[in-house]
């Protein structure tokens, strides 16, 4: 074995041992378990802490304590107790002297670590639920008007601090007159008590002049001593040995100024490695802090975030830099929340009126058999591969197998830390059908090469190194679209072009370095001295070009037809999620499955989605249905009727606004727009522009003629139909650009042949390669429509459009397009663009000569 193939046999080692660390431990483990095996301390402080634990356990179990999060969080702060002396292995800042915060960033900590690292959304694991109500106005006049407007924003700010928080996916959307839903995957109320408040504080921030002979007192002053238009404000501080203490300041009842001239907000470590939020004021905002300060010098300046003063800084000149600092004992996780909130700041007061536990959105035969048809299609895509390619598609196998690890372990890494919903698992699923085609266009390169009386290791080298371009260029295309997904967009958006991105990378670590270095190991030293492979559609002569316009005609018009039943049906063609419909609050006396009640009400509405939630403090539980509007009653009755046994009745009844409201829409839209035209950008530097208008023509093509059929088959835009669209179009591009490369090559070789008629032979060198990786996708999309329903089906049955839309219009779309643009004259394209780079076609110069 050559140094060269150790280094990268070590290489693709130590990446998938690296993945492994990242995804371990694979599910969550029991908290308390958890504790038990970290406290790694003395026989005497173990047995102290294992006393301690059974007192937090007794603190659950008494329902004094929601969890044993909050448990021991009580107790360390009641008894004064570091717990950090229990966990020697965990370091904490030496300069955080606080108990209390000493043990809510070391809880923090051993709770995230107990934790599954890879998240999974709403729809696959469920997560939290709670309603938020705003107050009614007093004014009738402007009370619709002005509510509205409220709720609106305050639902868009609400979804701007989710995503500052780092959770990612969830649902925010109005319920009824002025409330707020918001749903998080994979987070507990009872764990996580605090992020609530984090979501729902209004962030009023004020900066107050402090009365300078009642400043930091260590007692609460008497009432007779406060000054006429001052109120007092206390501060939580440490003494020399990191007790809590309070002091007392009398501060302005009116602001000098409030938090409106902040125009950015970030937390920050100062020299004393102590978190701090530091304040970016706009030009009117550097201007009134500039002339508060220097109107005050020598006095302290309060500052008060909803109402609570966190700091009194003395002012010791005039500042006029447009930046301030809030010094408090904040936390890490403290600080990025308070900066979250004051770059976000609410105009309504919101108060809690509800808090649910909430299942999965998807029921769970739906994530069974969604788990089911996606072995299955991995093992029939497998078993096609095999089939063509023998030994080769064992290679592949593993190659693909490597791939998927290495994205679930990259979404699960610190910093990205994904989560992973059915549109993750969409982005995934072209992740696998580009890792196929990428082994599809290596192969298919050394059947040719063998084919010339080349060795097979000669074929192996030259297969690869003649597909990189093809391999390059169609990721990088997917890449512009992914980037530009995971950049501008939000929710299932910015999760598919997440997953999508580190997808492409995995998908070129996994075809270039590791299925390469393993047909290295086995080809060079003679282990595997043949790899027969199956043909397929071989020295085919068809005359695509011929069928071409009458194939644009026929296409384009089943294309009209399409937008022209969207524009009939209108709204009809939208579901719950962009529309909002009604949500049924369901009491019952023995629980359903919710894929039965489903089925059960399949035949009576277009849509209803089911799921249990458990109310927190009481336990009790009840079904909610987010079903059409004015289609609840018909709900109820036909559950009642299915199911009698259970009791079903009726507790209540609100109308629900759109989860996937403008904001998502208008960043698919965004994102999809500047994709095409960075596809456009790219293809016209790397080829010509000619190929760079027929792909951008075969994409908007494939996406109109998918959304075209999908709505003339009765169905309806969901959520997840978002990622399913930009998965075509993913697709697509993919598809395109790999015949596009094929005959910029064959142009290159065939300086002298007409345009038409090596279009011809680039799309019959390319057929079985087209043929075989459209299939493989083909397999899946039809396992999972046969599989699957609900909105994995919907997927299934738009991949499935996608395939053969893609597949027709790489042969009879973008071609024609590019033949057309170039007015079928060979010259044009000539005079336009040099052929090929000159390092590609290296080895063909050299044959020539």
């Amino acid at each position: 074995m050559s140094q060269r193939i150790f280094w990268k046999l070590a290489l693709v080692g130590a990446i998938l041992l690296m993945a492994t660390f990242s995804l371990y431990p694979f599910s969550d483990r029991p908290f308390d378990q958890y504790l038990k095996s970290e406290a790694t301390t003395t026989a005497d402080k173990r047995a102290q802490f294992l006393q301690l634990l059974e007192r937090a356990s007794q603190k659950v179990e008494t329902k004094a304590a929601p969890s044993l999060y909050v448990a021991l969080k009580n107790i360390g702060r009641d008894e004064r107790l570091d717990l950090s002396q229990f966990f020697p292995g965990v370091r904490l800042e030496d300069s955080l002297r606080n108990t209390e915060k000493r043990n809510e960033i070391l809880l923090n900590y051993l709770l995230k670590q107990s934790k599954g690292r890879l998240a999974l959304g709403l729809d696959l694991r469920g997560g939290v639920a709670f309603t938020l109500e705003a107050p009614t106005l007093d004014d009738p006049a402007q009370h619709e008007s002005m509510r509205q407007v409220q709720l609106e924003k305050a639902v868009d700010i609400i979804g701007t601090r989710i995503n500052g928080l780092g959770v990612s996916e969830p649902i925010v959307r109005p319920v009824g007159a002025n409330r707020i839903e918001v749903q998080l995957p994979s987070v507990s109320t009872k764990e996580n008590p605090e992020i609530i408040g984090a979501l729902k504080k209004p962030a009023r921030l004020d900066f107050r002049i402090v009365h300078p002979q009642l400043a930091g007192l260590p007692d609460m002053p008497p009432q007779s001593a406060i000054p006429p238009g001052y109120v007092v404000m206390t501060t939580d501080d440490d003494d020399e040995n990191g007790r809590p203490i309070t002091r007392y300041y009398a501060v302005k009842r009116i602001p000098e100024m409030t938090g409106e001239g902040v125009q950015d907000a970030y937390p920050a470590v100062d020299m004393f490695s102590r978190y701090e939020i530091r304040l970016q004021f706009n030009d009117a905002g550097a201007k009134r802090f500039a002339d508060v300060t220097g109107a005050n010098v020598g006095r302290l300046l309060g500052i008060v975030l909803d109402g609570k003063l966190y700091s009194a800084p003395r002012i010791n000149d005039r500042i006029g830099g447009g930046s301030a600092q809030i010094t408090g004992q904040f936390s890490q996780r403290e600080a990025v929340e308070l900066a979250n909130v004051l770059n976000n700041p609410l105009d309504v007061d919101l108060k809690v009126v509800e808090q649910y536990e909430v299942g999965p959105t998807l029921a769970d035969d739906a994530i069974a058999s969604g788990r089911t048809a996606f072995l299955i299609s991995t093992a029939l895509t497998i078993g096609f591969i095999l089939f063509f390619y023998t030994y080769g598609g064992l290679i592949a196998a593993l190659g693909m197998g490597a791939n998927v690890f290495v994205i679930l372990a990259v979404m699960a890494m610190p910093g990205i830390e994904a989560t992973l919903t059915m549109p993750g698992i969409a982005g995934i699923v072209l992740t696998l059908a580009m890792s196929v085609d990428a082994n599809i266009l290596i192969f298919e390169r050394m059947r040719e090469e063998l084919s010339l009386g080349k060795s097979l290791p000669a074929a192996l080298e030259a297969g690869y190194e003649k597909a990189w371009s093809a391999i390059l260029d169609s990721n990088v295309t997917t890449l512009i679209t992914a980037a530009i997904m995971a950049w501008l967009g939000t929710g299932p958006v910015r999760g598919f072009g997440i997953t999508l991105t580190i997808g492409i990378f995995t998908t070129m670590f996994a075809a270039m370095i590791v299925s390469k270095v393993f047909l290295q190991v086995l080809i060079l030293p003679g282990v595997m001295k043949r790899m027969p492979m199956f043909s397929v559609l071989q020295a085919t002569k068809f005359d695509f070009m011929k069928l071409g316009r009458p194939a644009f005609i026929v296409s384009w018009a089943i294309v009209a037809l399409g937008a022209t039943v969207v524009a009939i049906k209108g709204k009809e063609i939208y579901g719950v999620d962009f529309v909002g419909g009604d949500q049924l609050t369901i009491a019952y006396t023995q629980k359903v499955d919710v894929g039965q009640l489903r089925e059960s009400v399949k035949t009576s509405v277009r849509e209803a989605t089911f799921a249990y939630q458990t109310q927190l403090g009481t336990g009790v539980q009840v079904l909610k249905c987010t079903t059409e509007f004015d289609k609840g009653a018909v709900v109820i009755e036909t559950i009642q009727k299915r199911f009698p046994e259970a009791g079903f009745k009726s507790a209540g009844e609100t109308r629900i606004g759109p989860s996937v409201g403008k904001e998502i829409q208008w960043s698919a839209a965004l994102s999809m727009g500047l994709a095409l035209l960075g596809i456009l950008l790219y293809v016209a530097f790397r080829f010509e522009m000619g190929y760079s208008v027929g792909a951008v023509i075969a994409t908007v093509h494939d996406l109109l003629m998918t959304i075209g059929i999908f709505v003339l088959f009765g169905r309806q835009f969901n959520a997840s139909m978002v990622a399913a669209i930009l998965l075509v179009a993913g697709y697509s591009i993919n598809d395109t650009i790999v015949v596009f490369d094929r005959i910029r090559e064959e142009l290159a070789k065939d300086p002298e042949g007409a345009l038409l008629t090596v279009l011809n032979r680039a799309l019959n060198l390319t057929l079985s390669r087209t043929i075989i990786t459209g299939g493989t996708t083909l397999l899946t999309a039809i396992t999972l429509m046969v599989v699957t329903t609900g909105d994995v089906n919907d997927i299934a049955f738009t991949l499935l459009i996608g395939v053969i839309t893609g597949t027709f219009s790489s042969l009879f779309i973008a071609c024609p397009v590019f033949f057309w643009w170039h007015r079928g004259d060979r010259k044009h394209v000539t005079d336009h663009k040099d052929i090929a780079p000159t390092y590609e076609w290296e080895g063909a110069s050299k044959a020539s000569r």
